[in-house]
């Protein structure tokens, strides 16, 4: 009888593991749409971000750049400074995306959200910032759209706060510093060269590409 008993209840959770693996969608964008469920408190269903929360515009930002930012949460190559409340808590976040194909899939389906321009809430010296950008060029292009081959993100669209406050971590070694970010490592140095005004100038400047 126990014998019995034994095997019933290990064809019962069989059925029950098989019945949660039918109601997870396969991999790809109806996978990625829920999973973004769990986005939406920070960055909004429509992935336009909040200054309050310090969650960035993601909506239509690559598939490419989501699936790598995600991944480097997961690993500790960001959001691991004590100090860096907002990437603490991104980190926590991402550890969610724990079944395989998660992270692609949430990275797919944010790709496709339309992405709208921050509006502007910082004012800077647009064209001494367009001298600053010229050393950007080289990565995130003349547009500020973004290289993929070279794992740098379109600026274009992004909130001015939060590129402002991306250069500080930067400079603060609290983003950057783990060896295995390479591109994060490019970054670095970039930003110890600029101060506050600096900073403040450039991103106006990239506010006005298109």
């Amino acid at each position: 009888m126990p014998r019995k008993k034994s095997l019933r209840a290990i064809v019962l959770l069989a059925a029950l593991g098989a019945g949660a693996c039918a109601r997870t969608p396969a991999p790809g964008l109806a996978r990625g749409k829920e999973l973004f469920a769990t986005c939406v408190p920070c960055h909004g269903s429509d992935g336009e971000g909040s200054q309050e929360l310090g969650a960035p515009n993601i909506a239509g930002l690559p598939k490419w750049y989501v699936q790598a930012q995600l991944q480097k949460f997961q690993t500790r190559q960001r959001g691991v400074n004590p100090f860096d409340t907002v990437g603490l808590r991104m980190r926590s976040m991402s550890r969610t995306l724990n079944l395989p194909g998660d992270v692609e899939s949430v990275a797919e389906y944010v790709s496709t959200l339309t992405r709208t321009p921050a509006p502007v809430t910082l004012r800077g010296n647009v064209e001494a910032g367009k001298a600053t950008f010229q050393t950007c060029v080289a990565c995130h292009g003349p547009d500020g759209h973004g290289t993929e081959s070279v794992g740098a993100p379109p600026l274009v669209g992004q909130a001015d706060w939060y590129l402002v406050r991306q250069l500080h971590l930067f400079k603060k070694g609290w983003r950057g510093t783990d060896p295995r970010d390479i591109q994060g490592g490019t970054m670095r140095p970039m930003s110890l060269g600029l101060d506050d005004l600096s900073m403040t100038n450039v991103v106006a400047y990239i506010q006005t590409l298109k």
